[in-house]
């Protein structure tokens, strides 16, 4: 693994051979996140104070692009040794307001031009997506939400960022899949449901027009559950929107309801979006998973270990 920095008068910087490291994967939000540990050299103090950008690379290959957030550095027994962390580059979109404004017949095209673009970020993929109505973006609300939420009402997908830092503003296609089964050697493995928050109905009404429209969840509903959201949406609704409102709010409180947690030796075995095909009849998992996260991490005593968390497939 090498880690390199870019700072803000336009050096490149790599680093020295690390002595831990730890690499996130989530393509959304939360951001993709990472710390690496270095034994610190003198020369290395003015490279920190400047360290903007960080590209964590293996084997020849890009593995994360983020921003530095933040960089430690300490001394104790075991010597001097520094420390660089940061998030990826959703967190450009997340740590910068829009101004409020309404679109008219937005394009998704337009809506990056206005939201992601001007933070330094690249998107080589854009679906055909277009608003067929009114479209705000209310004040306070980050650039990323401005993004997320006209891509998932429009389109029905979240956008997410490629391990060399480019926005995804695409459905998801990815089909790598990572096969585990009894002979696999499984550091940990647990399964956890969760039924709490998940809503059993969400009634969208819509105030201005005197309007209203009813989701149910019907899995829930047969599992007993009982959870009622009541959401208002702002005039010039199209039943289409408010129904879509409904159906994410429902998708949105379902994200935590089931989810495995695998650990495995070795690293960068799966990303988010790939599939993960489980067969561990002694915890009762057979099945198809979509990974959400994961957490690569090495130290020179354990060596490498990936941590994957996924979520059942409907």
């Amino acid at each position: 693994m090498t880690g390199r920095i870019f700072t803000a008068d336009h050096h490149v910087y790599d680093l020295p051979q690390p002595l831990a490291w730890t690499v996130t994967h989530t393509g959304s939000v939360p951001c993709d996140s990472y710390s690496m540990t270095v034994l610190y050299e003198a020369d290395m103090a003015p490279v920190l104070r400047l360290a903007a950008g960080f590209a964590a690379i293996e084997a020849g290959q890009t593995v994360l692009r983020g921003i530095v957030d933040e960089y430690t550095v300490d001394l104790d027994e075991d010597g001097l040794r520094a420390t660089i962390m940061g998030r990826g580059y959703a967190a450009r979109l997340l740590d910068n307001e829009s101004r409020p404004v309404t679109y008219q017949s937005a394009t998704l095209e337009e809506i990056i031009r206005c939201h992601v673009t001007p933070y330094g970020i690249t998107c080589d993929a854009v679906a055909p997506v277009w608003a067929n109505s009114v479209y705000t973006v209310a004040s306070g609300c980050s650039q990323w939400k401005a993004l997320d939420n006209f891509c998932r009402t429009y389109g029905g997908f979240s956008p997410r960022f490629a391990r060399d830092g480019k926005l995804l503003a695409v459905p998801e296609t990815q089909t790598r899949r990572l096969a585990v089964g009894e002979g696999a050697p499984v550091l940990s493995c647990s399964f956890r449901e969760n039924h709490y928050g998940v809503l059993t109905e969400v009634l969208v009404i819509d105030k201005t027009r005197g309007v209203s429209y009813s989701v149910e969840n019907p899995d829930m509903i047969q599992k007993g559950g009982q959870c009622r959201r009541v959401v208002y949406t702002p005039g010039q609704s199209t039943w289409a929107a408010m129904r879509y409102t409904g159906e994410y709010q429902i998708e949105q409180s379902r994200q935590d309801e089931s989810e495995v947690t695998i650990c495995l030796p070795g690293s960068f075995l799966a990303f988010p979006g790939d599939r993960l095909d489980l067969d561990l009849p002694r915890l009762g998992l057979n099945g198809t998973f979509r990974v959400a996260e994961a957490e690569n991490d090495f130290s020179q005593d354990r060596g490498a270990v990936v941590t994957l968390k996924a979520k059942e497939l409907e």
